[in-house]
């Protein structure tokens, strides 16, 4: 594949002013900007901005940011799953996982969230992906929103569903040790049968596993 990338954006006003929610953006261009210390669910802010300019430059990264000004105040990740997860096995060219979306407390409540996956799916390209989302509720930031489990899943599952992502079934141990945990997938348009045979297969690896040492 060739990973093609296509630059969109969207504009729009906050009581704290405007923001621009754009990419997929190269780590030059995010080196541009300044990266908001309240982004700390996933690192310290400075390590995480490291680890985004890294992603950026992956041949299948791609980082969507929100900013207010010059400073990034959201953004949103996609790359290749990690080696050590199941999904990675086959090596699947076409299936990229939306690693992580971070908005800081400031601005939430203006569908940043969705306006991220939006903008990232306004690519023509991602139309040729499986893309997945590995959602548990551990990650989940229930003490900021004061949100219980449920329906901070409820308003997961409406902000996946901007990118068209929606819940998919798997056996993954994971995300079958607790039923708030769940595989969110889109397909795309251009992905061809043999893949979703394979993507199949990865879902529901272990009935897989089991079924061949029969």
């Amino acid at each position: 594949m060739n990973h093609e990338k296509t630059y969109h954006y969207e504009a729009f006003d906050t009581e704290h002013g405007p923001v621009i929610v754009e990419g997929p953006l190269p780590s030059k261009d995010l080196e541009k900007y300044t990266f908001n210390e309240g982004l700390t669910a996933f690192r310290p802010p400075e390590k995480q901005f490291e680890a985004i300019k890294g992603i950026a430059d992956f041949e299948e990264g791609r980082i969507i940011i929100a900013r207010h000004n010059e400073e990034i105040i959201g953004y949103v990740t996609y790359l290749h799953p990690d080696p050590l997860e199941r999904w990675s096995e086959g090596n699947m060219e076409d299936l990229i996982e939306l690693g992580a979306i971070e908005v800081i407390p400031k601005f939430r409540g203006y569908r940043i969230g969705s306006r991220l996956l939006r903008v990232s799916m306004m690519d023509e390209y991602m139309e040729n992906y499986i893309i997945i989302s590995t959602e548990y509720y551990w990650h989940w930031d229930l003490k900021g929103t004061g949100l219980n489990i449920w329906d901070y899943r409820k308003v997961m599952e409406k902000m996946m569903a901007a990118g068209g992502l929606t819940p998919s079934p798997t056996d993954d141990p994971e995300i079958i040790s607790h039923p708030a945990n769940c595989l969110m997938v889109k397909i795309g348009r251009h992905v061809s049968e043999s893949s979703v045979e394979q993507f199949d297969k990865l879902r529901f690896l272990t009935r897989h596993q089991y079924r061949m040492r029969r």
